[in-house]
């Protein structure tokens, strides 16, 4: 069983008394109903008849009591319902509201296919497609009320002749196992096509929505709105798909449904000698209306499972595979960067040195468990990062050369790091960054807000706020990517001074990339970062490390 599985039936049994209100409400709908349209159909029609015979037969005909049934069946099939969606659906958002987190969890564990998933994408399979499984809550019921309805409606239907029954059960049989093949074959792809459009659309806007500046500084503007058209479109189209064929089983609901009402009402005729009364033909018709429409139930349940269906497939390959045991934590701080290479002791300070574009975030990355690699070429703690059964993540603090920022003030940018950290924590570790001035001028202090993405800083502000969220975080290791672009030189020279200070107070090793000659003397190692020889292209740069440590001075210069 899939770990998606596995949460989906776990949240099921944890639901579970709801589950079975819900079904016994459901079953109270269509017996209600099924009864409803019977008991009015008699009524009806024999009230007509006794009217049609005159003021006396009238006179004596009794239609309080028939009357009162009505008016009973239709408060049950009414509350019958209410209470149906009431329970079923509050099931299916207790389920929800505890699966979204759970598989959100599991997609910021980064290990398998959402190391490669874009945000948009992400968000997709978290709103879209986790809100499509609610049906495999929500339909559960569906059989059960489908057999109770068709129960009592095959047995109204027999009043008028026992052979009505007959082609009540066979078209609910047609009529199931047609829906099924049609949903099967036709709308569970369509469901899939629409599931995967919708997040393409979402992952498009959040590429387009993230490049907005550079969009309106190069005018093409009419570009993106060109661009987000065209992929509107797919999406518009593969959800006309998808109704299209939805379409296709509801026609096929309705013409079962009359060649069923056909088969109840003409059948008695044909074989009795002497037609059934015309009151309990109305009854035969009426209840195989409503045996029908419980079957149709089902076929909407099916049209929904294909999407529910569509979505678990989609959702799955984000989960991995199922856990056979705990994930293994690192019991030490060296680090192997390459297998040709001994290890480097926790603590040391080392600098990848290479070209722009040879890999040497994606090094980082991959040494972080961030980054899908290959196994067996790097270790940390001892572990390695490339398994999904291993977390190493323990060993690093990071900042990384895309500033990364929440909508929200100093201190919960911060927070994101030790959400326990008190204020006197929180400034110091900006005092590091050479960001605490800034923060103290502002009459709103730690609670300043920093905008969209970080829009209320400069540029300089917003990467030494991320530089101080990564000192508070305590970790054997300190990975900085580009950690002073965007800085002038005075306050460059004061980052690194005071980083400096912090490690040779804590100790924290230091992994470092940079190409500004200032950050060059804070490492005492430096590993040559080359392309490897007989790389194949791949999206991702294919790197090996060179075969050259060389020491430096680890002197800086104030």
């Amino acid at each position: 069983m899939s770990p998606l599985e596995q949460l989906i039936r776990d949240e099921v049994r944890a639901q579970r008394p709801r589950l079975m209100i819900a079904t016994a409400a459901a079953i109270g709908v269509t017996c209600g109903a099924a009864l409803l349209l019977g008991l009015s159909g008699w009524f009806i029609t024999a009230a007509a008849l006794a009217g049609l015979a005159g003021p006396a037969v009238a006179h004596t005909f009794n239609y309080m009591i028939p009357s009162a049934l009505i008016r009973l069946l239709a408060i049950v099939r009414t509350g019958s319902r209410y209470v149906e969606r009431v329970a079923g659906h509050e099931a299916a958002l207790k389920g929800l509201g505890r699966l979204r987190p759970r598989l959100y969890a599991r997609l910021a564990e980064g290990r398998g296919a959402i190391k490669t998933l874009a945000a948009g994408e992400a968000s997709s399979r978290l709103i879209e497609d986790v809100d499509a499984i609610q049906t495999r809550f929500i339909r559960l019921s569906a059989p059960w009320a489908l057999g109770a309805g068709l129960l009592v409606s095959a047995a109204m239907a027999a009043l008028a002749h026992v052979t009505s029954a007959v082609p009540l059960v066979v078209g609910a049989a047609a009529l199931v196992l047609g829906s099924r093949w049609i949903a099967e074959r036709w709308v569970r792809p369509a469901a899939g096509d629409r599931q995967a459009a919708q997040g393409q659309l979402k992952a498009r806007l959040a590429e387009l929505e993230a490049a907005v500046p550079e969009l309106k500084a190069w005018s093409l503007e009419g570009w993106a709105t060109a661009e987000v058209a065209r992929v509107a479109e797919a999406s518009d189209a593969a959800a006309l798909t998808l109704s299209r064929r939805a379409g296709y089983l509801m026609s096929w609901a309705g013409a079962v449904t009359g060649l069923t009402l056909a088969g109840v009402v003409g059948l008695p005729v044909i074989l009795s000698p002497v037609p059934p009364a015309t009151p309990l033909i109305a009854v035969a018709a009426l209840a195989t209306a409503a045996g029908m429409e419980a079957a149709l139930a089902l076929v909407v349940a099916l049209r929904d499972a294909g999407a529910a269906r569509a979505a678990s497939a989609r959702l799955e390959p984000l989960m991995g595979e199922a856990e056979t045991g705990r994930v293994g934590t690192p019991a030490g701080t060296a680090l192997r960067l390459s297998p040709a290479r001994p290890e480097i002791a926790g603590g040391a300070r080392v600098r990848l040195n290479g070209p722009s574009g040879i890999g040497k975030t994606t090094l980082i990355e991959q040494l972080m468990g961030l980054r899908a690699g290959d196994e067996g070429r790097m270790s940390a703690g001892g572990l390695d990062p490339a398994r999904n059964d291993v977390d190493v993540r323990g060993l690093f603090t990071y900042a990384a050369q895309e500033v990364s920022l929440l909508d929200g003030t100093v201190a919960q940018n911060l927070r994101l790091a030790d959400p326990k950290a008190p204020e006197a924590r929180l400034w110091e570790v900006l005092e590091e960054a050479a960001l605490a001035e800034r923060v103290a001028a502002s009459p709103k202090g730690l609670d300043m807000p920093v905008g969209p993405g970080g829009a209320f800083l400069s540029g300089g502000e917003r990467r030494r706020l991320t530089l101080a969220r990564a000192y508070l975080r305590t970790a054997p290791w300190l990975v900085l990517d580009e950690p002073t672009e965007g800085l002038d030189a005075r306050t460059e020279q004061k980052v690194l001074h005071r980083l400096k200070a912090r490690l040779d107070r804590t100790g924290q090793g230091l992994v470092l990339i940079t190409h500004r000659p200032a950050g060059v003397a804070l490492c005492d190692r430096v590993v040559d970062v080359v392309e490897g020889p007989g790389a194949t292209p791949s999206p991702l740069p294919v790197c090996e490390l060179g075969q050259t440590f060389r020491s430096q001075d680890a002197q800086l210069r104030d």
